[in-house]
């Protein structure tokens, strides 16, 4: 404990605790609490004994303090404590486990009033009674205290837990067995560490500039995309792993070829249509008029700015659109968000500044509508490298720049230890369709895939084996009446920093909480430790009727579910399907799980955002709820 922190220990039957943890840490201000009366207290030796060491050594003694009720004891200027410890907190006597979650949901609520910003909740708990992992046996859920949820309710998360080892505790005694001065079993205890979570933000619409020639255009961001559009991961100054990442893969291939790197003309926006991609899978952003551009817009904007609003999933926005957008009927002015920097290879190659020999760099953000998976990423960071070769030659310049990526992840593997892997290089033809991450499905769509790079690593365990983070192909012919040919490599750095640091959410990298970057100092790459440990889950089915002749479209149940929860929905499944005999309507019943992984979650939380979700898919894919 380091000199002004102010420690509040709660629940102290004989004080032994706070005894203990006064003499180890003397510069700590302490403030001991118990229950009881203090004339109650008094009678015990023990106890009184230790009251006198705690206030001979400066500690405060307080008597008769309600743990639910902390901010009543406390002047405003004395409830930032920088630490509250409570061990094995019970109702009393034979209080089952719903008047224990009782107790920690009040406690949580009441810390919540009297912790520093950046303080910690001390939760010590007899084996099996958290229901988390770390207990050993772990109790059913419905059996346990299902501490993680209790104080997801009051904002916080449960950032490390550890075993309470009582006997490395000098002097200590745990006693209020039944409400007695008896001891009471601690063998497999363990200590809880909460700390406050960021708060759920509630985010609004945004209007996003860009340039096109002497243009400029402002378009609404997809709600979606709102809390992920603008972030700079990849800027000088950024310290975010993805951009370690890219910089010293590019580092790497810098060896091997001259760099030219050219972010900084590539546009959010793309225009026209793109060949053999499903256009449920993009963000289209559609011209607005003036019938649907808002007052507001219309008269801020400037002369020579062109206003576009978001054609989202939503069919009743804009029907028209939509339903051109669905025939594949695509206006010239229509426009949607970039899915893949491989769209302006074309480009890049037809100036006439396109040196053979020359390795041309792309990287930046791209926007795809895809299903909810752990690896299914609606934004991330993409690097595309391109390379001219002659003709003939762009087996022996693929093989060079695939030698050369590998070279480079290995490179990066070594700054990470504790973890093995492997980077292999796949050929297209020896992949199913079924057997593609969302990723790598995409860019097949794309273009003509000859390669996938594929890592292997087991720090995240079996179910990340051969995951594709890397395409190599060759895109088109160099530019007319020329001898070369376009080679390029395309990596989702997102996912190749989450295989290298052990990340096991995608969602961690857009996390708004300052402790995922402080793990990363100077841009260093490092093992993560996640500071949100078990956090609790939650399932809620919906189940409705498809509207008649209409193709249910998935991706947009799943947008829309994105959308909602602010990305909190981490599994959709399919559980059910029902076609009626006799009027043959469809039915689908769909189970959600939503868990967040940096944030405190609580059930009352969920149980909004599944009423919201259900009104948005009525509204918007025109079901009827069952």
């Amino acid at each position: 404990m380091g000199p002004g922190r102010r420690v509040l220990l709660l629940g102290e039957g004989n004080f032994s605790f706070a005894a203990a943890l006064c003499g180890a840490a003397a510069a700590a201000r302490l403030v001991a609490t118990c229950y009881e009366g203090e004339e109650e207290v008094a009678g015990r030796a023990l106890a009184a004994e230790n009251i006198r060491r705690l206030r001979g050594r400066g500690a405060e003694v307080l008597f008769s303090v309600d743990c639910t009720k902390l901010k009543d004891y406390f002047l405003p200027a004395d409830r930032a404590f920088s630490c509250i410890y409570f061990n094995f907190p019970h109702c009393g006597r034979k209080a089952g486990v719903v008047k224990n979650r009782e107790l920690l949901a009040q406690f949580f609520s009441s810390c919540a009033e009297v912790l520093a910003e950046k303080g910690e909740v001390h939760v010590a708990l007899c084996n099996g009674q958290g229901g988390t992992p770390a207990d050993r046996p772990r109790r059913a859920w419905h059996n346990s205290w299902q501490i993680v949820a209790v104080a997801a309710g009051a904002g916080f998360i449960l950032s490390d837990v550890h075993p309470f080892n009582a006997e490395n505790i000098h002097g200590y005694k745990c006693t209020g067995y039944r409400s007695q001065d008896k001891s009471f079993s601690v063998e497999g205890a363990l200590n809880h560490i909460f700390t406050r979570s960021t708060p759920l933000r509630c985010l609004k619409p945004m209007i996003c500039q860009t340039e096109w020639g002497n243009r400029k255009f402002s378009f609404q961001v997809p709600q979606v995309l709102v809390d992920k559009i603008n972030r700079g991961f990849l800027e000088l100054n950024s310290e975010h792993p993805v951009r370690t990442v890219k910089e010293k893969l590019t580092a790497v291939l810098r060896q091997a070829f001259p760099i030219q790197s050219i972010d900084c003309s590539l546009l959010l926006l793309h225009q026209g249509h793109i060949n053999g991609v499903c256009h449920s899978n993009v963000f289209w952003i559609a011209p607005n008029t003036e019938q649907n551009a808002s007052t507001e817009q219309m008269a801020n904007g400037p002369a020579n700015t062109v206003l576009f609003s978001h054609l989202d999933f939503c069919k009743d926005t804009d029907k028209n659109s939509w339903m051109k957008i669905q025939q594949g009927n695509l206006l010239s002015e229509q426009y949607f968000l970039r899915p893949s920097l491989l769209l302006y290879v074309q480009t890049l190659i037809e100036r006439a500044a396109f040196l053979p020999g020359t390795l041309y760099v792309l990287s930046g953000p791209v926007f795809r509508k895809c299903l909810i998976s752990a690896h299914s990423l609606p934004v991330f960071h993409e690097v595309v490298f391109v390379c001219a070769a002659d003709k003939g030659m762009e087996n022996s310049c693929i093989q060079m720049l695939v030698d050369t990526i590998r070279s480079g992840i290995y490179s990066l593997h070594q700054t990470v230890s504790g973890c093995k892997l492997n980077v292999t290089l796949q050929e297209a033809t020896s992949f199913e369709t079924t057997e593609l991450n969302d990723f790598a499905a995409f860019e097949a769509q794309v273009t003509k895939i000859q390669h996938f790079v594929c890592v292997e690593t087991d720090a995240l365990g079996s179910c990340e084996k051969g995951c594709c983070v890397g395409t190599v192909s060759t895109v088109c012919d160099g530019p007319e009446s020329s001898d070369l040919v376009a080679v390029c490599a395309s990596v989702n750095l997102d996912l190749l920093a989450m295989l290298i640091c052990g990340i096991a959410d995608w969602r961690m990298l857009w996390t708004s909480d300052e402790r995922f970057l402080s793990q990363f100092p100077g841009g260093e790459l490092r093992l993560f430790k996640s500071f949100s440990l078990y956090p609790p889950s939650y399932v809620h089915d919906v189940s409705f009727w498809v509207p008649d002749r209409e193709q249910f479209d998935g991706v947009a149940f799943h947008t829309i579910a994105r959308q909602v929860s602010h990305d909190m929905v981490v599994s959709i499944q399919l559980i059910d399907s029902f076609q009626h005999s006799e009027t043959a309507r469809k039915s689908l019943c769909y189970r959600l799980t939503y868990q967040s992984c940096d944030k405190a979650l609580s059930c009352q939380e969920v149980a909004e955002m599944q009423l919201l979700f259900r009104k948005e898919i009525q509204r918007c894919l025109r079901v009827t709820l069952r």
